[in-house]
């Protein structure tokens, strides 16, 4: 595939290569959202996305108006996957709408949402908690996508469409049909994504070429791995790089089997050796406003 065009629009070459280092699940729990915090002082990310369904949204919100210069988007949810810690929509109680399971809650996986999320009620449901984000004060930078709950034909271009009303970049990766069916996708949901994304870039929408995320089931040598991964960014390309950073609480574990992983991603980046490693390959380190800044509304 040819260089991003998001390179040259930053005045950059089509051999730079470019990562966002983002933070997920912000506001999910409070440990989540003090990492997130941490770092975003430290300088070690770039971004983050805030859970607004999530009991620490109104934290991660005080906090964000105290932090102007904070780069912070809204991560689309439609799934609350712990068992004794849980949360469902923000738009409505109607089973009728496919958003919730036998508990009133978002469903536990993103192939329960595909099979019977409405998607006019999940359109619905990503405009209003961008609509919430923005009345408590966060003004968010892009919209990506919990669990990649989104990442569906029959939800995808609501996530889309939700996300430039809003004048933000959705979640895109350029990739044509056949990698997405080699992700696991089926051909239709493939098409469709392969299509859309192609048509978002044609329009100018900011788009990204690779998402490199280590599974938070990996617990051994998660430093290692996680260095190995971000060098794999090639020439051209804007890589995504999620982590999912929380400090070591009696209530992340409590809520989260995997938070082993998530304290090791906080201790990995505030060591400072992703952003060190990065720098020593030349890698361009940018947020998610510099893509917002590139949307065809912004000029």
């Amino acid at each position: 595939m040819t260089a991003n065009p998001v390179l040259a629009r930053l005045g950059l070459t089509d051999t730079d290569r470019i990562a966002i280092l983002h933070v997920d699940d912000v506001g999910m729990c409070g440990a989540s959202l003090d990492a997130f915090a941490d770092l975003w002082d430290a300088g070690e990310v770039t971004c983050g996305s805030v859970m607004v369904p999530c009991p620490w949204f109104r934290a991660t919100a005080a906090w964000a108006r105290d932090h102007a210069d904070a780069d912070l988007g809204v991560h689309a949810t439609l799934t609350s996957e712990w068992s004794g810690y849980r949360w469902g929509p923000v738009s409505t109680r109607d089973p009728a709408s496919g958003l919730m399971d036998d508990e009133r809650c978002f469903p536990r996986t993103s192939a329960e949402v595909a099979a019977h999320a409405v998607p006019s009620a999940a359109g619905a449901e990503l405009r209003l908690q961008i609509a919430l984000a923005r009345e408590a004060g966060i003004v968010p930078t892009h919209l990506d996508t919990h669990m990649g709950s989104v990442m569906h034909g029959r939800l995808y271009g609501e996530f889309v469409a939700a996300a430039l009303e809003a004048g933000m970049p959705p979640f895109a990766l350029r990739l044509a049909a056949e990698q997405w069916r080699k992700g696991g996708y089926d051909a239709e949901t493939a098409t469709n994504l392969a299509e859309t994304v192609h048509g978002l870039e044609t329009a100018g929408i900011p788009t990204l070429d690779r998402i490199f995320q280590l599974s938070l089931k990996v617990e051994e040598d998660r430093v290692g791995q996680t260095l190995d991964m971000v060098k794999r960014i090639e020439p051209g390309q804007v890589g995504y790089v999620v982590f999912h950073p929380a400090l070591d609480t009696a209530e992340l574990r409590a809520i989260c089997p995997d938070w082993r992983s998530r304290v090791g991603d906080y201790e990995l980046l505030r060591s400072g050796r992703i952003r060190s490693e990065l720098a020593n390959q030349g890698v361009v380190l940018i947020g998610c406003r510099e893509l917002q800044q590139l949307m065809p509304a912004a000029h």
